[in-house]
């Protein structure tokens, strides 16, 4: 078909999923900052560039132009999926086993030691050391308990952990 276009990635856009508080606020924080200061900013320098004349070759003026229509899109999506979202506020149970929002250390084959916090998907950040409850590691882990050992199917070569330690707060 002709003028169809399709999508490259599926629209989750309104499709529910957990989020810890920490996550809700960040996205609250960013949509507020789009909202209230770039938006604002971007919107003046547009203006400003629409005062120069020409808009067909007015390159400011096409480029703040597609910078509005980005940070309108992001608002867009942070507004659905905070609307979408269930904020996971209680503290998981201290019982030694691994749930949504545990902060979870392992060993690996190699001796090596890593930890983890596993959060929604909307909030990851490997630099923060949190992971995605939809990756193959978190759903490795739900449910195990200290010293269990868990084998990953990762996309960098399958491996074994023991779990060294499971925690419900930083420490």
């Amino acid at each position: 078909m002709v003028g169809t276009r399709t999508r490259k990635r599926k629209d989750e856009s309104k499709n529910r999923g957990y989020i810890t508080q920490e996550g809700y606020r960040r996205l609250e924080e960013e949509s507020h900052y789009l909202w209230n200061v770039k938006r604002p900013e971007v919107a003046d320098a547009l203006q400003a560039a629409a005062a120069e004349g020409d808009r067909s070759e007015n390159a400011e003026y096409i480029y703040r132009k597609r910078q509005l229509a980005d940070i309108d899109r992001r608002l867009r999506f942070l507004g659905n999926r905070l609307d979408a979202l269930t904020m996971v506020s209680e503290t998981p149970p201290s019982d030694g086993k691994v749930y949504f929002g545990c902060y979870v250390t392992l060993e690996d084959e190699d001796g090596n030691v890593v930890r983890y916090r596993i959060v929604g998907a909307d909030e990851w950040d490997i630099e923060r050391g949190e992971i995605s409850v939809d990756s193959p590691m978190a759903k490795a882990l739900m449910g195990k308990q200290l010293d269990d050992e868990v084998f990953v199917k990762r996309p960098k070569g399958d491996m074994w952990f023991t779990i060294v330690e499971v925690a419900v707060a930083p420490q």
